[in-house]
């Protein structure tokens, strides 16, 4: 619509001589569809008032034999902004032309694209940190492959990091004079090595220094750690693909910083011909400051001078593997915001020395925080564990009403999707939130449960219609449906394009918010046959729509609720 619009604006200023493409938005006034403002830029090029131009582009667009299929009112408002109403005609003419679209109306792409959320480190449970970046990475993942991008979501473990080396020493504690093939034990005793050697390690500098130096040898292939590696991460992996599969994030491959390591020999061997790689006291490191940069970056060590490798090392191996394997257009990387000097530096270190020349982006997202508005916290200080919420959100439903304790299983891990998701999509990314248990649990506000009780509720609503939909449109709250199911294409391409999940998780409230309105002032079954069939073919599209973004930001709709 906004097309239509665009080219019949650029029809009348080639009518008035002025060499110009115009640009229609959505309005923010009340009572406004559309609105063109630039009469003022148009000023500036031929020296006229901006008020002056816009009245001759109104004046000339009435002279237009298609302005009432178009227009249902036009004015100027000074100093000179163009307000537009369309016609009923060119809002169901586009609505009708949606309905027969693939894709929602979205624009296609064709990119090869590599997504890398999630990050949990093997060893530790999944805890409430981990549900962003899976959840924001997931939408987004979904997102561009319905755009018809070809994306490869890949987890990143850390599995071969201090915490390793931590929980190794533990076990060789705890079975002394043991074979390691030998050596048993099951998740439980992980939940319990890892934080009770992370804080030894704090007290202890000869316990950390142990530590360390397994995880080296670990790292340098070890074949007797390597035995307890496999088991650590056998039993820690398939909880965490658990978890994961209950939120419904899944990933194209599972590799980890140890695969990372499988491609060092070549890389090192190609960093060091590279003129911007220096020696700094034995390390290796490369200068990547750039004079436009406001804050200080340091340099980026790539191998300590004893011949360690750090994240950074990891990072790049693993950027040169994803170059190897898939050649992507460009690779996205959603990892908390505090990681930002980071991936400034691992990005600048891959573009400097040539390792990739794609695009590197990091979309750093905020906290989960808990009432006291900081990072949620478990009453003895720690990290709550993911699957802690999952259980507390659950509880929460299920107290709400009476009914709710006997809801089916399936439909009820739905509902709790959808609270755990929403409330988290609905922010934009970098931002930091509060999770507010109760009030994301409630079928009332800005709340996944809410999105969801719409789409059943009018779903009940629902006839078999002849699928013809007339040029009518019969009240206010009508018209306003019919021009928000407009808005969805661009909401999806404007989603896509900027890598903001919340701009369809905000576009599904309002949609949802009005289609309410719809039902509840339109009473469907006192109404003529012809205006029923109208009704049930836009509230049938809308629930297509809600049913088609809620999926893209990876909640799904129960049976009943």
């Amino acid at each position: 619509m906004i097309e239509k619009l665009e080219n019949i604006l650029n029809e009348t200023l080639k009518n008035l001589n002025y060499e110009y493409k115009t640009k229609v938005v959505k309005s923010n006034m009340d009572g406004v569809d559309f609105q063109c403002d630039d009469a003022f830029k148009l000023a500036k090029l031929y020296h006229k008032a901006p008020f002056m131009i816009a009245e001759e582009i109104v004046n000339q667009l009435k002279e237009n034999e298609k302005f009432e299929n178009y227009f249902k009112e036009v004015s100027v408002s000074k100093p000179g902004f163009i307000n537009i109403n369309v016609s009923d005609k060119l809002i169901n003419d586009s609505l009708k032309s949606l309905m027969q679209k693939d894709k929602l109306g979205a624009t296609l792409e064709n990119e090869t694209i590599v997504i890398d959320y999630g990050g949990p480190n093997v060893a530790k449970p999944l805890h409430v940190g981990h549900l962003r970046t899976a959840i924001i990475g997931q939408a987004i993942n979904n997102i561009l492959k319905f755009k018809g991008n070809h994306t490869i979501g890949d987890v990143h473990l850390g599995d071969i990091g201090a915490q390793m080396g931590q929980v190794i020493y533990g076990i060789l504690n705890d079975f002394p004079n043991t074979k390691y093939e030998d050596i048993e034990f099951d998740l439980n005793y992980l939940n319990v090595t890892y934080p009770k050697m992370s804080a030894l390690c704090k007290e202890d500098e000869n316990v950390r220094k142990a530590c360390a130096e397994i995880t080296k040898k670990l790292q340098e292939g070890d074949p007797n750690y390597h035995i307890l590696w496999e088991k650590i991460y056998k039993l820690s992996v398939s909880d965490i693909k658990r978890i994961y599969d209950y939120l419904d994030v899944h990933f194209d491959y599972w590799y980890g910083e140890s695969d990372a390591y499988k491609v060092f020999p070549e890389m090192m061997e190609y960093l060091d011909k590279q003129p911007c790689v220096r020696i700094d006291n034995g390390a290796k490191v490369v200068d990547v400051k750039e004079e436009n940069d406001k804050i200080d970056i340091p340099p980026c060590i790539i191998q300590k001078s004893d011949g360690a490798y750090l994240y950074a090392t990891s990072d790049l191996g693993t950027i040169w593997q994803r170059k190897k394997d898939f050649n992507p257009d460009e690779i996205i990387y959603v990892v908390d915001a505090r990681q930002s000097m980071y991936f400034t530096q691992v990005f600048r270190v891959a573009k400097k020395t040539g390792i990739y020349e794609g695009k590197l982006i990091h979309y750093g997202n905020g906290t989960v925080n808990g009432k006291d508005n900081k990072p949620f916290k478990t009453r003895t200080g720690g990290a709550l564990k993911l699957e802690d919420l999952i259980k507390a959100v659950k509880e929460e439903f299920i107290n709400l009403r009476k009914e709710n304790k006997n809801m089916d299983k399936e439909d009820l891990d739905k509902i709790v999707n959808s609270i755990l998701k929403f409330a988290d999509l609905q922010n934009d990314l970098t931002r930091n939130y509060i999770f507010d248990i109760k009030k994301f649990s409630e079928v009332n506000g800005k709340t996944g449960p809410y999105i969801l009780y719409t789409y059943l509720r009018i779903n009940k609503l629902l006839t078999k219609n002849n699928g013809k939909l007339s040029d009518k449109i019969y009240n206010d709250i009508d018209r306003t449906l019919r021009l928000k199911l407009l808005e969805v294409s661009s909401v999806i391409d404007e989603a896509s394009k900027e890598r903001r999940p919340h701009i369809i998780a905000n576009y599904l409230y309002e949609l949802s918010v009005i289609a309410n309105n719809f039902y509840q002032t339109n009473h469907m079954a006192n109404l003529e046959e012809s205006i029923k069939n109208d009704y049930d073919i836009v509230l049938t599209y809308n629930n297509f729509v809600l049913k088609s973004l809620l999926e893209l930001l990876g909640i799904h709709i129960p049976k009943t609720m």
